[in-house]
């Protein structure tokens, strides 16, 4: 487990207690993830889903999803209390999931504490999963540059919309909507969505459209030398 796993696992309980439920959430962001989720038709993934109650949401809400989870303690815990829903515990940057078999992913801040030197991997592997046509929302923690701040839990880090955008057009997606959220007193928060294009020629496995780009540059190099 990664040392904001093993941080989570310890305060597990802390954790559900205070930000297990929907009535921790924003307004605007129950607002968002139910707008997102009409969208949808088909398999969707909560990856990342903590204590489950956002999958709680979107399953009720007529979703067919499924929650994983890093933290062993999160997904008993929404196992217990939403016995009704699909978890499993699960890596973000290796996905239990066939490739393009999901019709949305939700990463709710889960990807918060992901170096940013690793969250191509993620991304890479959202992509991999998501059918073409496929919706990705992302939330995240909002911020003029890419810092590392200390979160409650573990070292988090701040991204600006647009840093995070060109991650994701790296990965193969198009930015569909950004949106941010900035209230007196707390932290910046951020919103994207993302969607995997209808068509597309990236085979979308181990780094996909980062590897068809190197690809292109390598063969426009070729034919330049020939010229």
């Amino acid at each position: 487990m990664t040392s904001a796993g093993d941080a989570y696992s310890e305060r597990a309980a802390e954790y559900i207690e205070v930000l297990g439920t929907m009535d921790s959430v924003h307004p605007d962001d129950r607002a968002l993830v139910a707008e997102w989720s009409r969208t949808l038709d088909g398999r969707v993934l909560d990856a990342g889903c903590g204590p489950g109650h956002w999958t709680h949401f979107l399953h009720g809400r007529g979703v067919a999803i499924e929650g994983i989870d890093l933290v062993p303690a999160f997904i008993a815990s929404a196992r217990e209390r939403f016995p009704e829903v699909p978890f499993r515990v699960g890596r973000l940057e290796a996905i239990d999931c066939a490739q393009g078999t999901l019709a949305g992913v939700l990463s709710w801040y889960s990807i918060i504490h992901t170096p940013p030197e690793s969250i191509g991997t993620v991304l890479d592997e959202f992509a991999r999963c998501l059918e073409p046509g496929g919706s990705l929302l992302l939330g995240f923690f909002e911020g003029q540059v890419v810092e590392p701040f200390a979160h409650a839990v573990a070292t988090a880090y701040r991204w600006p919309v647009e840093a995070l955008g060109d991650e994701l057009r790296a990965a193969g997606f198009e930015v569909v909507e950004t949106r941010e959220r900035h209230d007196p007193g707390t932290r910046a928060h951020g919103a994207i969505v993302a969607r995997r294009p209808a068509r597309d020629v990236s085979t979308f496995v181990a780094g996909g459209r980062r590897e068809m780009r190197a690809d292109f540059s390598r063969l426009l190099s070729e034919r330049t030398d020939h010229d």
